[in-house]
């Protein structure tokens, strides 16, 4: 069965016609139309009128669906209400985006209509991308399923950008006029790293493309590294903003047993962040003061890197990079500051993909 997807872009297209932002002001008019995708029939998606006999239609949480005469089916994945999360200016410190649930978070029930997995799911994956993992989680979005993001817009800043998001989700940006065949091979995606590290600076976004990386995983274990804040309430915010961001079918661990995890995680994990980590770990073997538990620290880091390096799953870990300031004033300062240098080297060695992220732009960093 043939697909003629003629648009991909939001309602405005992309550029949008007057806007003076910096990513339409970097493409032609007309570079990308309004999504229209065309099927056999002739069938519209979303439909505009009566469907030739033989062409079922449903619609649900997750959207409208069509099952043609031919049994394929195609997902509409409809826009969710209210506002996305906000991904930006949230907190990327010391601590940074941790809620501390011991038991993590809810889960939505699996499948149970019974249907298999759709053919095409046509969604747009710049609002919530989170919602292709839960998707994948509930099956229906499977192993021979062709996802194609469409509703584009000026919501990302180049095509270049959509192409690496839509590499790491799992997804097919295509252009205008493309034709897909329902019956032909699903096209291949490509490996991800297994392990990856993400360096940068306060507020630098590093948290955010973090769990971008892992947007479209059907479960993630995230690793809640920072203190729980006690009666701070400030603090308190900090981890309602990040607990309402973070993807409700994701589950949360709170711990400095790093090592453990890695040795047993049989999922995707996000470990935010290293830095906290460490000054977590100086706490516990009384380090802050030097003497012995300086020992313990380096021996705890040793036994990281060893767990890294044995890592079975996908890993992306977020670190400080605490090199770039003034030389700390403290004893204690300079010692948390070379700690957490070493520990980002020895892990960048053992890392297939190491990055670094500053205001929202990121660096590759090759060996």
């Amino acid at each position: 069965m043939k697909v003629l997807i003629s648009g991909t872009a939001a309602a405005g297209g992309w550029p949008v016609p007057g806007c003076g932002c910096a990513s339409c002001a970097r493409l032609t008019p007309g570079h990308r139309r309004p999504t229209e995708v065309a099927l056999a029939g002739p069938v519209l998606l979303p439909p505009t009128g009566p469907l030739p006999p033989g062409h079922r239609v449903s619609t649900g949480p997750d959207g409208l669906t069509l099952t043609t005469p031919g049994g394929h089916r195609i997902l509409y994945a409809a826009p969710l209400p209210g506002p996305p999360p906000d991904r930006s200016g949230t907190p990327d410190e010391h601590g940074e985006h941790s809620e501390h649930s011991e038991h993590g978070e809810p889960r939505r029930p699996a499948r149970a209509d019974g249907e298999p997995a759709c053919d095409l799911v046509l969604i747009d994956v710049l609002e919530r991308p989170e919602r292709l993992g839960d998707l994948r989680r509930r099956g229906v979005i499977g192993g021979r399923t062709q996802v194609v993001a469409v509703d584009v817009d000026h919501r990302v800043p180049t095509e270049a950008e959509l192409a690496r998001r839509a590499e790491l989700w799992g997804v097919r940006a295509v252009p205008d006029g493309t034709v897909l065949d329902l019956g032909g091979p699903v096209p291949h995606r490509p490996p991800r790293p297994r392990r990856t590290l993400l360096l940068g600076g306060t507020r630098s976004g590093k948290s955010a493309e973090a769990e971008l990386r892992l947007a479209g995983e059907p479960e993630v274990l995230y690793v809640a590294t920072g203190p729980s804040g006690g009666d701070d309430a400030e603090w308190a915010r900090r981890v309602r903003a990040h607990r309402d961001r973070r993807p409700a079918h994701w589950s949360t661990a709170e711990t400095t047993d790093l090592a453990g995890l890695l040795r047993t995680a049989e999922v995707p994990m996000l470990i935010d962040g290293l830095g906290t980590w460490v000054a977590a770990v100086f706490d516990e073997c009384g380090a802050w003061s030097g003497g012995d538990g300086r020992d313990a620290v380096t021996a705890r880091c040793d036994e990281l890197v060893d767990a890294w390096r044995q890592a079975r799953v996908q890993v992306v870990a977020v670190s400080d990079e605490v090199g770039l300031g003034v030389v700390p004033a403290t004893s204690s300062g300079r010692m948390f500051r070379d700690a957490l240098g070493r520990l980002n080297q020895r892990l960048a060695l053992e890392s297939e993909d190491v990055a670094l992220v500053v205001a929202g732009r990121l660096l590759p960093l090759p060996v």
